[in-house]
């Protein structure tokens, strides 16, 4: 059994709450490892926090993700190699699952040499770790508790446990969202599904505060799963959630949502467009919002009829879905964000990665609110299409 066989069997029979202890026991006695800490984002995606199961000790700092090696690791999604104390080397390396983010493994050797001869397979070793961490969630609260810098309020656990992901990556497509205020979330969601052939992605622009809007959401976005996982077509994926909806809150509440089912081979699209939720395309250095036929919101009247329309994406195409609490936010002036700010803000983060750019249109929005937390919720989902090459 070489090395990697070993750091990958120690994680698959390790116990769920057990794999950081796991990665750093094998990491040591075949790398002779000095040092191992495994760090896991925060809802915010602002800070690292380091991993510990009692008795450990007292709990280290958390690490900046925006002026520190390790968040280097992470926002690059590459491993990077940190000179420290003695000339030994520490090595971040991205823990992340199908480009789902979820935090940074760092490892301390003896050396730049041992970084160099090893990156590799540590590198492979942070993927498994990933993927651990994922199925170890069905049973242990330790990864989920090691994401929070600041206690959420229940209806944001709910919010983010209703979530698939953060950020996902395949050959067509890269997908990145975020939500605000990360710790007290009401309403507003977002959710995709992919198979071999089509994408389907929901953005939700949620009503009301507190429990009510995240019982509200839950139950449109449970609705619409069941829909799609009966295979569905997306008009009648909006009609059935719509009729859930009404049956439960008899139009007192309802729920905005813009709904796209992808053709990965050609691009093509069907759209549902039932309420607020905004699209503005990047496409050759120009941006421009992007408007379809508005429908009714789900819920608000017994059984709506819901039409797709069609749209089309092309490779080098970057789409850019917001919430009301996105583009009507306002300043202290009482301006609103609006059209041309999102565009400048879409313009400015060209360069970054998918997964990145929600985030840095939410720092630019903060900005502009004049105010650190937000009085409603703010969703960005950002999709960088690539598009299937086509087969001659």
């Amino acid at each position: 059994m070489n090395r990697f066989e070993a750091a990958e069997r120690a994680l698959r029979t390790a116990a769920p709450h057990e794999l950081p202890d796991a990665i750093r026991a094998v990491l040591v006695e075949q790398y002779g490892a000095e040092d191992v800490e495994l760090l896991m984002a925060d809802y915010g995606l602002t800070v690292l926090q380091p991993v510990s199961v009692p008795p450990h000790g007292p709990e280290p700092d958390p690490v900046s993700v925006y002026n520190s090696p390790a968040g280097r690791a992470f926002g690059s999604q590459k491993p990077y190699c940190e000179v420290v104390r003695d000339g030994r080397a520490r090595l971040h390396l991205p823990v992340s699952v199908r480009g789902d983010r979820l935090g940074v493994l760092s490892v301390t050797l003896s050396g730049a040499e041992a970084a160099r001869r090893y990156e590799g397979e540590l590198a492979e070793a942070a993927d498994v770790l990933g993927r651990e961490i994922l199925v170890a969630e069905r049973d242990t609260d330790l990864y989920l508790q090691a994401r929070r810098k600041d206690r959420l309020t229940l209806a944001a656990e709910m919010q983010w446990q209703l979530l698939p992901g953060r950020s996902c990556s395949r050959a067509e497509y890269d997908l990145g969202a975020q939500l605000e205020p990360a710790y007290a979330i009401f309403g507003d969601n977002f959710d995709w599904s992919a198979t071999a052939d089509r994408l389907m992605l929901y953005v939700t622009n949620g009503m009301g505060e507190g429990i009510e809007a995240s019982l509200l959401t839950n139950l449109a976005i449970n609705a619409l799963r069941n829909a799609r996982r009966a295979g569905i077509s997306i008009a009648d994926q909006a009609a059935l959630a719509d009729q859930a909806v009404y049956a439960h809150y008899q139009g007192r509440c309802y729920l905005s949502v813009l709904m796209f089912d992808f053709d990965l081979a050609t691009g093509r699209a069907s759209v549902v467009d039932a309420g607020s939720p905004q699209l503005l395309r990047l496409r050759g250095g120009t941006v421009e919002r992007v408007t379809f036929d508005a429908q009714l919101p789900l819920g608000m009247f017994e059984e709506t009829d819901y039409v797709a329309q069609d749209f089309r994406v092309e490779p080098g195409d970057r789409l850019v879905f917001v919430s009301d609490g996105v583009h009507a936010v306002a300043s202290p002036k009482g301006e609103a964000y609006g059209d041309a700010a999102l565009a400048r803000a879409i313009h400015s983060t060209r360069l970054l990665p998918a997964a990145e750019v929600p985030g840095a249109i939410l720092r630019e929005l903060t900005g502009h609110r004049g105010q650190p937390v937000a009085d409603d919720d703010a969703l960005v989902v950002c999709l960088d299409w690539r598009g299937r090459p086509s087969v001659r």
